[in-house]
């Protein structure tokens, strides 16, 4: 089974950690026509972190570009997608770009971070837990994790 699926699957069952998706819906890519290098930087600028995928984050049109949105729901992520799909000139702008040549890709803090492959390490690794405090950023997995271990923690001094 592939690290994606095996992602998708644990986040799924594990109820504890849904978290409604919070993002910014995207108004520009349908409305430029041409998308220059420029507007690209403006974009990824918008918010603190801004992903361009295919689909949307309540309705994913690839595995990979739900694999993000999954990662992000359970980090509790506030973040600006666009729908690479709704504009040809957004999808191939966005790849020249970073000259990278897969979508999904994230950026934080105006900064591309990769694809999915590259978020799945992070989020396996806490780094993007790292990289999310360094914008101001906290994480809800880590909050809950916390507090987790706090309780565990309450329990054994009662004992």
């Amino acid at each position: 089974m592939s690290l994606v699926r095996q992602l998708v699957r644990q986040v799924v069952s594990n109820k504890a950690l849904r978290i409604q998706p919070r993002y910014f819906a995207d108004s520009t890519a349908g409305s430029v026509a041409a998308i220059d290098k420029d507007t690209l930087s403006k974009i990824v600028r918008t918010n603190k972190v801004v992903v361009f995928m295919k689909g949307n984050p309540e309705a994913p049109r690839c595995g990979f570009s739900n694999a993000v949105v999954q990662i992000f729901r359970m980090h509790g992520v506030p973040y600006d997608a666009h729908d690479v799909l709704e504009s040809e000139e957004l999808r191939q702008g966005i790849k020249d770009y970073t000259e990278w040549p897969t979508i999904p890709q994230v950026f934080i803090n105006g900064e591309f971070v990769g694809g999915c492959d590259i978020l799945i390490q992070m989020h396996q690794s806490g780094d993007l837990i790292e990289e999310l405090k360094k914008v101001g950023i906290e994480s809800q997995l880590l909050k809950n994790a916390e507090a987790a271990e706090a309780a565990k923690d309450a329990e054994k001094e009662k004992k």
